[in-house]
């Protein structure tokens, strides 16, 4: 069956609403573990098509056992929101919840291309969309928005944290030996630990996750110039 948020949204927010907004529901992200049985996962990656006035957004599921493909789906809308680091979420999530209702399957964790708890408000794009659907999520993101870390070591599996502060946001994970890291962190229901676990059995080949590879090559379109994905 498609998801669909259990809890309200208002997308027609400015930026500094959105960052309040942010800093309110933080506290309601859960950071430990609270799923089932997880048979099926899914990717989301998002793109953006004429001169970035259309949100293209792209969802892959996958059969975590095999990593086999079950179902694609792709979404359009309008792109409403202005590209503002830190509030990716405001700007993405209403095509992603576009895809994602016209699932016919029903996916146990949701694998975001950007940052859970790993965010300047603790509140990124994987814990904003776990919150409003209430499912597990974690973020796996290709690079660093906040916090720092000591060294990894260059073999496939190594992580440390990544901390900001005293507080640890996430972890730098090493998916491939010698081949740079990504950066993992918890989503909403989902602990640092699993959210590791999961990675790592997602990437059995290549640096980023299967469900985020197949969800990239349907939302490939080239983003505006100038424009990096950050949080």
């Amino acid at each position: 069956m498609p998801l669909s948020p259990v809890h309200a949204a208002d997308w027609t927010l400015g930026p500094a609403a959105a960052r309040a907004l942010q800093d309110e529901l933080a506290a309601e992200v859960e950071q430990a573990d609270r799923f089932g049985a997880i048979d099926l996962v899914a990717g989301i990656d998002i793109g953006f098509e004429d001169g970035g006035r259309t949100t293209r957004a792209a969802v892959a599921v996958l059969r975590l056992a095999d990593l086999a493909l079950v179902e694609t789906v792709l979404s359009r809308r309008p792109t409403r929101f202005p590209y503002v680091p830190g509030l990716l979420s405001f700007r993405e999530i209403p095509a992603a919840l576009d895809a994602l209702a016209r699932l016919a399957t029903t996916p146990g964790l949701l694998v975001c291309d950007g940052q859970g708890r790993a965010h300047p408000r603790r509140f990124g794009l994987a814990s904003h969309l776990g919150w409003l659907l209430d499912v597990p999520t974690i973020g796996v993101a290709k690079s660093r928005l906040t916090g720092t870390h000591g060294e990894l070591a260059a073999e496939r599996g190594a992580w440390v944290p990544l901390l900001d502060r005293d507080e640890t946001i996430g972890a730098v994970v090493r998916t491939r030996t010698g081949v740079k890291p990504v950066f993992v962190s918890t989503g909403h229901r989902v602990g640092l630990a699993q959210a590791i676990g999961f990675t790592l059995a997602l990437t059995p080949r290549f640096r980023l996750p299967e469900t985020t590879r197949h969800a990239h090559r349907l939302a490939s379109v080239s983003t505006p110039a100038g424009e990096a994905r950050t949080g």
